[in-house]
């Protein structure tokens, strides 16, 4: 045992930052599921939703733990520069100077190219899966926001739906009254999107994708729901006073039920499709827009 007059063991800087980091990375995780870690916190509705959630699921989790890998090795060289080359009580003058390091310098200039490379050619394979994906569609569904509601247009069976705004008065379930988006479950579909007014967005955030919606700029999402199950949507753009209230569901359904659900819009009388008739017209007078 020690004497009282003499200094206990001293602990390496090195030990120090070791039991910190045994301390506080599983303090920080403890409140995580597995199910969140494996999604890489996308939400747990996300896995197996779509053809494309595995990829962007992957690329995001092999992205991170990429970058925190690098960044505790730069961040331990740099605590490890500060302690091994600090200034000693003893010491006097200055350190000896260095010019540079050809090895360093290299080392430096190499590593982020690589990195950099090997982020865009993992992101290149993820586009050309998901979001160039131009698999023809069994099922064409036309999408038009509005402010602030949505028309869904099932182009292939011929009828749709006129969705209404919710109403959010703090109170009633919005689920209850945002117009419903149906989706056949293991189905190529074809997702057109425009808008009818203004710039707004569509997004389901478990399916991971989201597109901008611009006046005259239609666009599309071409994919497969693998997943039956209920999801909610919503515009992810600001697009006016109530955009807090332009929401809607999703309903990944057999093949069977989306065949009752589009037959029962026929039988009450929504045939066809809602044009672009119904598009807010900026310039009424011809000649107006300057």
């Amino acid at each position: 045992m020690d004497s009282p007059n003499q200094p206990g063991p001293k602990r390496s800087w090195a030990k120090r930052l070791g039991i910190l980091g045994a301390v506080t990375i599983p303090a920080l995780l403890s409140g995580c599921t597995k199910e969140q870690i494996a999604t890489g916190f996308f939400p747990v509705e996300s896995k197996g939703a779509t053809n494309h959630t595995e990829a962007y699921t992957s690329l995001w989790n092999g992205a991170w733990i990429a970058s925190l890998v690098l960044g505790l090795i730069v961040w331990g060289l740099i605590l490890w520069a500060m302690i091994a080359y600090r200034r000693r009580k003893n010491d006097r003058g200055l350190p000896v100077q260095l010019r540079y390091s050809m090895p360093i310098e290299i080392l430096f200039t190499v590593t982020p190219i690589i990195v950099v490379l090997g982020f865009f050619f993992q992101s290149v394979q993820v586009m050309d899966k998901t979001t160039d994906d131009r698999t023809p569609g069994e099922q064409v569904i036309e999408v038009a926001g509005k402010q602030w509601a949505w028309d869904f247009n099932y182009v292939t069976e011929n009828v749709h739906l006129a969705g209404t705004q919710v109403a959010l008065d703090g109170t009633e379930a919005p689920e209850k009254t945002a117009p419903t988006l149906y989706l056949p479950v293991d189905t190529d579909l074809e997702i057109r999107l425009r808008s009818r007014d203004v710039i707004h967005s569509f997004w389901i955030p478990a399916f991971l994708e989201k597109r901008d919606m611009i006046p005259g700029h239609p666009q599309s999402i071409h994919l497969r729901a693998e997943k039956e199950g209920e999801y909610v949507g919503k515009c992810a753009e600001l697009c006016g006073e109530y955009h807090s209230e332009m929401l809607f569901n999703v309903k990944v359904v057999s093949q069977q039920e989306f065949e009752q659900y589009t037959k029962s819009l026929a039988d009450q009388g929504n045939t066809g499709v809602l044009g672009p008739e119904y598009d807010r017209n900026w310039y009424p007078k011809e000649g107006a827009q300057q």
